[in-house]
């Protein structure tokens, strides 16, 4: 009894070590803009510049965002896309409601044309808001559990190693068993998948993502 109060301590420990590394890195889910190529996808956001977007009209965003997503059916182009669309939401309560909305309306939906990334659009978006979303501020995604969303897709989808990559970036800061296998899953994938190959290759605090979602959680992130 003993060992297991040791361990399931240990393991509290590990993730509060994980935690507090994300709050002074920020989270990569939000602050690691992925590649995309020349695909189209919102106006870029500097999160460097406390500015960014101001020039944008946010009434807007739920129909642009949509309308990138209805664009291109390949799940790191989504997820670059929702990424940009939560700083903006941030900035915008109501608009920030509205798209969530719209994206769990078309989830649920019968005849969704893709019920799959319908799924997994209104899960990434439910996950990026609560890592992005100050605890004080307005949050629609509050009490939802987007990553089960975005394992539901998986399952829709049969096998993709981009959802896998995505579920792997979620789980970095979500008490799961799953997230080894996750990574795992995108790595084997990465080898006839190019743009994911260069997403995983890509530097974060100085260090590759593959390695990142490799690590020892008790590691802390490098500065």
């Amino acid at each position: 009894m003993n060992s297991r109060f040791a361990r399931a301590a240990r393991y509290v420990a590990t993730l509060s070590l994980l935690f507090a590394s994300f709050a002074h890195a920020g989270p990569p889910l939000i602050c690691h803009a992925l590649e995309i190529g020349q695909a189209k996808s919102l106006p870029w956001v500097d999160l460097n510049d406390h500015q960014a977007g101001t020039s944008y009209n946010l009434q807007n965003l739920t129909r642009d965002t949509i309308a990138a997503l209805d664009a291109d059916a390949t799940v790191l182009v989504h997820m670059e896309t929702l990424r940009r669309a939560t700083l903006y939401a941030r900035q915008a309560p109501q608009a920030a409601k509205e798209l969530l909305t719209r994206l769990h309306a078309r989830a649920v939906n019968p005849e969704a044309r893709n019920a799959a990334l319908a799924w997994f659009d209104a899960g990434y978006l439910a996950e990026a808001y609560k890592q992005w979303f100050g605890k004080d501020e307005a949050n629609p995604a509050r009490g939802l559990d987007g990553y089960a969303w975005v394992t539901k897709a998986i399952e829709l989808r049969g096998s993709d190693p981009q959802m896998e990559f995505a579920a792997a970036l979620i789980t970095l800061t979500v008490a799961t068993q799953d997230h080894a296998a996750h990574v795992r899953k995108a790595l084997a994938g990465a080898t006839s998948d190019p743009l994911l190959a260069r997403n995983l290759a890509s530097d974060f605090r100085h260090q590759t993502i593959s390695a990142l979602l490799s690590r020892d959680a008790s590691q802390p992130l490098n500065p």
